[in-house]
């Protein structure tokens, strides 16, 4: 059965055929995580070859020299990719001397099932032995959310039609394999030679067995330690299978009669705590989860999980599909969010090692105003993590010869540049405007003036800083300002002048920053006076940034009445898509750079992004222009274009286009449709799916105040969600005929909604008729 089956609930992903060749997908799909720990599913008992196992610390990671044929000044130094770790979820049964295999035997019955509401993983199996012994044996785990160092397995055996002996083994796995590496695909993580994780101890301790390991190069330490409870008597010995250190459990087996193992599993590793603590940690998180105990941990995430979908669940009547896609993308974004303040999404979140655990643009243009609008307090650690390798930034700006400012790093883990190819890497520029978009969004929806003065301020001024390095008044563009030799959102277009998004992003960095330091004299001299004498502010530099906006090139072609992608992109030649065969998307890996670059081709929105995010610049009529110029020349090679293209559909009145561009977004994962997603969600793309609904269905705007100007696909009854805002919770339901909005909480509000304004009350309901 496909993961989407209308036979499933909406609030459950179900698979009730075990298929081998499909298995790599569904260790991504059913993956668990909480922003800190995350495990891919695979199966307890191990698959063999047949399996990549996956168990990863969001910001965990290795570092090796990239090497280059030929290498410059300012190329990236060193790779950086984040680490499989031991695999602690280990159960290997035994029925008399046969062993539990899905390779062997026959399976009688099978289903797994991802539990959206519950974030239970839960396996049942009905499996006969190669000489016929029965057993039903069911399996649920959960990466808790409550404690991030925690995992919880619970593993059940009935045999049905024997008596005998039932065996045991729950372990860590130290075999560690850490990629599926193709060297004609830059999206797969990268291989490294050599020992990549050296053992420093393997033991057993307080009745838990442990095993810990050290990095080779970044000098990390992580230990993983298990214990486990039974619930019948049983002779127990600790034992080493392979590589993997545990406890060994006999029992008798009478049939009809369950036995039980609870397995508790913690990982800690020395990003939180000096590497002597870590095993401790470890340790004392066992400790406390067994005197908890099962039960009581699974109502703490049935808890926590009731809490997040209160906030943020999105509702559509009259498509199951899409409900349960949309739903399963928002429950991968929660996992993948890292929420300390030192570690970010990466682009696969915590479920493969695809881009190698990086962080991109991706955050903050597309995952973070999930959050801002739904838990902003997830939103607000995303961002400290930028304040965190904001010193790195500063030095990457050196590397790249600018006196003054922050540059940060096109993908990363620990701040520094780690991507080898800097056409596409480094030369996005635009990732500096892109955090400096994401601060202001922040801080508009929420009003935190402590965040602004504790670390957005600084932010906004260091890379404010760096577009008057970066670009120059040009006599032979009017002396307007211009921004040369970058690369936009669209990396099929590499290294060109005056990039439209670029461009445009940047004068809204430079205009924010002025502001947001004109704010800060008048609410806090103090404060102001702190961050001038930290980073060196002189008292001309706001009025330089405003000069350096007022004056930015932004490129026009008037015969068309379009805006160019970047200065040069209407001189090209049109791709040819007639002749080009399907299977040669994408373009990427088909072509050189240099043969893709010479024509009009775009692998992504680019200038349409701009139009989006920036929609109060630009008329209708200019966006209706430029949509039906750029989307013929658009591949969609990247994920992270459709909900984009779908958005501004929705917006200029095509709702049936938008429709087919969300449908797209919301199950592209579930339904695998890039081919690659056994390497990793598109956690991007994930949160362009909620987009979609909130800000292209839902039509919701939020700059200079919130608005809404919805309207509704055909397919559906309804939809319905909550954003918050300002300190307040409103709820939008959208109908055939109307919609309707409620203040659920907060103070009262005006809002804009179909055009016209809208006060919303406590208690009371607003609705407007749709066009």
């Amino acid at each position: 059965m496909h993961p989407t089956s209308p036979a499933t609930d909406n609030w459950q992903i179900v698979e009730d055929e075990f298929q081998l060749e499909k298995i790599p997908l569904y260790e991504t799909l059913f993956a668990l995580g909480n922003g800190y720990l995350g495990m891919r599913g695979t199966f307890e008992e191990g698959l063999g070859r047949f399996a990549l196992e996956g168990a990863y610390i969001n910001g965990f990671y290795e570092t090796a020299p990239i090497i280059y044929g030929e290498k410059f000044i300012g190329y990236a130094e060193n790779k950086q990719t984040i680490l499989n770790l031991a695999n602690a979820k280990l159960i290997r049964l035994w029925l008399d001397d046969e062993a539990f295999s899905l390779l062997s035997g026959k399976v009688l019955a099978y289903r797994r099932t991802l539990d959206l509401r519950q974030g239970v993983l839960r396996r049942s199996v009905r499996w006969q032995s190669p000489r016929g012994k029965e057993a039903q044996i069911e399996f649920e785990r959960l990466v808790l959310h409550t404690r991030p160092h925690l995992a919880i397995i619970r593993c059940q055996v009935t045999p049905l039609n024997f008596d005998g002996q039932i065996t045991l083994f729950s372990g860590i796995d130290g075999d560690i394999r850490q990629s599926e590496h193709a060297e004609d695909d830059p999206r797969l993580g990268t291989q490294f030679k050599g020992e990549v994780l050296q053992l420093l101890e393997q033991s057993f301790a307080e009745g838990a067995a442990l095993m810990a390991h050290r990095t080779v190069n970044t000098r990390l330490t992580v230990a993983c330690a298990i214990r486990n409870r039974l619930d019948a008597p049983c002779t127990a010995e600790e034992s080493q299978l392979d590589q993997a250190v545990g406890h060994r459990y006999t029992l008798p087996a009478q049939r009809g009669r369950t036995i039980t193992l609870e397995k508790y599993i913690a990982y800690a590793a020395s990003l939180e705590v000096e590497p002597a603590q870590v095993i401790p940690l470890a340790l004392d998180e066992l400790r406390q989860a067994l005197d908890a105990g099962f039960e009581a941990l699974k109502g703490e995430q049935q808890a926590y999980l009731a809490d997040f979908w209160q906030a943020a669940d999105v509702i559509i009547e009259g498509d199951d599909m899409l409900q349960r896609g949309i739903r399963f993308n928002l429950f991968h974004l929660l996992q993948s969010a890292g929420k300390d303040g030192r570690t970010n999404i990466a682009a696969k979140g915590l479920t493969g090692l695809g881009y190698e655990g990086h962080y991109f643009w991706d955050t903050e243009i597309y995952i973070l105003p999930f959050f801002l609008y739904t838990k902003p307090e997830i939103s607000r650690k995303l961002l400290e993590y930028r304040y965190h390798i904001l010193d790195k930034a500063r030095q990457r700006a050196r590397q790249m010869a600018h006196r003054r400012g922050a540059l940060y790093a096109w993908r990363t883990i620990n701040g520094e540049e780690c991507s080898a190819n800097f056409p596409t890497g480094t030369a996005q520029y635009h990732i500096n405007a892109d955090i400096a978009f994401a601060i202001r969004r922040y801080y508009d929806a929420t009003e935190d003036a402590d965040f602004m003065k504790r670390f957005g301020a600084e932010i906004l001024c260091e890379t404010a800083r760096l577009w008057l390095d970066v670009g120059a008044y040009i006599p032979a563009r009017g002396n307007r300002f211009c921004i040369n030799g970058v690369t936009g959102p669209d990396e099929y277009q590499i290294l060109v002048n005056n990039n439209a998004y670029t461009n445009l992003m940047a004068r809204e960095n430079l205009r924010f920053a002025a502001e947001t330091i004109a704010w800060l004299r008048r609410s806090d001299e103090t404060a102001y006076q702190a961050l001038a004498q930290k980073i060196g502010l002189q008292e001309d530099e706001p009025w330089s940034w405003l000069k350096a906006a007022e004056d930015m090139y932004l490129p026009y072609d008037a015969e068309r009445g379009i805006i160019p992608q970047d200065d040069s992109f209407l001189s090209k030649a049109v791709w040819d898509f007639a002749n080009t065969p399907r299977q040669n998307y994408p373009l990427l890996l088909h072509y050189h750079p240099l043969v893709v670059m010479r024509y009009q081709v775009c692998k992504q929105a680019d200038t349409l992004l701009a139009e989006y995010l920036l929609h109060d610049q630009f008329d209708r009529a200019q966006k209706l222009r430029d949509y039906a110029y750029y989307e013929p020349l658009t591949t969609h090679d990247s994920s992270l274009s459709g909900a984009i293209f779908g958005i501004l559909a929705a917006e200029l009145g095509d709702t049936a286009k938008a429709y087919r561009y969300f449908a797209e977004t919301a199950t592209l994962d579930l339904e695998d449709k890039h081919g690659n997603t056994a390497a990793g969600i598109h956690a991007a793309n994930m949160a362009g799916a909620w987009q979609g609904i909130v800000c292209g269905f839902g039509g919701m705007r939020a700059r200079g105040g919130l608005s809404f100007d919805p309207c509704i696909p055909a397919q559906w009854q309804a939809f319905a969600f909550k954003v918050r805002y300002r300190g307040r919770v409103i709820g939008v339901r959208v109908t055939q005929e109307a919609a309707t909005f409620e203040l659920l909480s907060g103070e009262p509000l005006e809002i804009r909604a179909g055009g016209q304004p809208l006060a919303l009350e406590p208690g009371a309901r607003a609705q407007i008729p749709l066009q």
